[in-house]
C-alpha cells in the first residue's frame, strides 16, 4: 500500500475525471458523426442526444454488472495493481490526455483508449520493468486493434447488403424514411455502447488508485460512486463535441447516406457491446472508423477517400508508443518527490 495526502488523493481523481471528460469531448465524434453528416439531426441535437445515451449507460451496468469487466482489464489486467502507485497514474493520465490534446487540435481521430493505455504501460513499466506488465491482457488489447476496425468493416457491409436486399421493393421514398428511423435507433445504440466502454477504462483507473493508497478494501470492485462520476463526466465532455474530429469522421472518410450511416452504426454497435462484455477495452474509434469505411466500400470501393483513411490508421501506429513516452516522461517529473 502507498501513502498519500488525502488531498491530492482527490486532485488525481479530479485529473482522471477530466482525461474522461476530454474522451467524452474528443471522442464525441465517434457517436454522432454519422448523424451529423447525413443531416439526420442538427450538431446540437446530436451531442445532447449522444450524451444522454453514453450516460444511459450506467443504468445498463445496474442491471448487467458483468458488463464492468472493462474496468477491471484496465484497473489489474495490464499492469499488476500491487506495483501500481499514484505518480504511475499521473504519469498514465499525463500521457493520454497531452496526446488527447494534441490530436484533437489537429482534427486527427487518435484513440484515447489506446492513449490511456500507452500511458499506464509507459509509466507502470518506467516504475516497475516489463516484470509488471501483465501481457495476456496486453496482447489482447493489441489484438483488438486490428480485429475492431476489421470487423466493424465487415459488418458494416454484410449489414449493407442485407438490409438492401430486404428494402429491394420499396420505393426510394420509403426506403429513405424507413433508414432514418433506423439509422436514429442505432445511433442511439451505439452511443450507448460507446459510453459503457469507455467510462469503464476511467473507472479502472480511478479503482486501482484506490486500492494502490489503501481506500479500496476486500474485492476489487468499482465503487457506485465512481462508476456514476465516471458516466456523467464522459457525457459532460459529449456534449461539448468535438467539431473538427466529426468533420473528418463523418465527411471526409466517405459521403454517408441514411442506409450508410444506419449500417456504420449498427456494426460499430455490435462491436462494442460484444466486446465490453468479453472485458476487452477496444478504441471506438477505430471501430467506427472501420465501420464507416465499410459502409463506404459496399457502395463503391472508389468512394472511400483512402488518403485521409491513411492517415486515420498512421495517428492509430503511433498513439500507444507516443503516448506511452509521454506517460514515461510525467512519471519521471515525480521521481524527484
Amino acid at each position: 500500500m502507498h501513502q498519500i495526502a488525502f488531498p491530492l488523493l482527490v486532485a488525481l481523481i479530479v485529473v482522471a475525471l477530466a482525461f474522461d471528460y476530454l474522451n467524452g469531448l474528443h471522442d464525441a465524434a465517434n457517436s454522432i458523426a454519422t448523424v451529423v453528416a447525413t443531416r439526420l439531426l442538427s450538431p446540437v441535437a446530436a451531442v445532447l442526444f449522444a450524451a444522454f445515451f453514453n450516460f444511459a449507460a450506467y443504468f445498463l451496468t445496474i442491471a448487467f454488472p458483468s458488463l464492468h469487466a472493462v474496468a477491471e482489464t484496465i484497473g489489474k489486467g495490464l499492469i499488476d495493481k500491487d506495483v501500481v502507485t499514484p505518480a504511475v497514474i499521473f504519469g498514465a493520465l499525463g500521457g493520454a490526455m497531452s496526446w488527447n490534446v494534441i490530436t484533437w487540435l489537429r482534427g486527427i481521430p487518435s484513440s484515447s483508449s489506446h492513449a490511456l493505455i500507452g500511458g499506464l504501460i509507459g509509466a507502470g513499466v518506467t516504475h516497475a520493468g516489463l516484470n509488471g506488465v501483465h501481457w495476456s491482457g496486453l496482447n489482447k488489447t493489441l489484438l483488438a486493434i486490428v480485429l475492431s476496425p476489421t470487423l466493424g468493416m465487415i459488418l458494416s457491409m454484410m449489414v449493407m447488403l442485407a438490409t438492401s436486399w430486404l428494402f429491394r421493393r420499396s420505393t426510394a421514398h420509403r426506403a429513405e424514411r424507413s433508414f432514418r428511423a433506423l439509422h436514429l435507433v442505432s445511433s442511439a445504440a451505439y452511443s450507448l455502447s460507446h459510453g459503457l466502454n469507455d467510462a469503464q477504462k476511467t473507472m479502472g483507473i480511478i479503482t486501482v488508485l484506490l486500492y494502490s493508497t489503501g481506500y479500496l478494501t476486500g474485492p476489487f470492485e468499482v465503487p457506485h460512486w465512481v462508476a456514476i462520476s465516471c458516466y456523467i463526466a464522459i457525457a459532460a465532455g459529449t456534449m461539448t463535441g468535438g467539431w473538427k474530429i466529426i468533420e473528418t469522421m463523418g465527411s471526409r472518410i466517405t459521403k454517408l447516406s441514411q442506409h450508410q450511416g444506419f449500417s456504420a452504426s449498427a456494426a460499430g454497435s455490435i462491436v462494442l457491446f460484444t466486446a465490453s462484455a468479453l472485458g476487452i477495452p477496444v478504441s471506438t474509434t477505430h471501430t467506427i472508423t472501420g465501420s464507416i469505411i465499410g459502409a463506404g466500400v459496399a457502395r463503391r470501393a472508389s468512394a472511400v477517400r483512402w488518403g485521409v483513411a491513411q492517415n486515420v490508421v498512421t495517428a492509430w501506429i503511433i498513439t500507444i508508443p507516443a503516448s506511452a513516452a509521454i506517460g514515461a516522461a510525467f512519471y519521471a517529473m515525480t521521481l524527484p518527490f
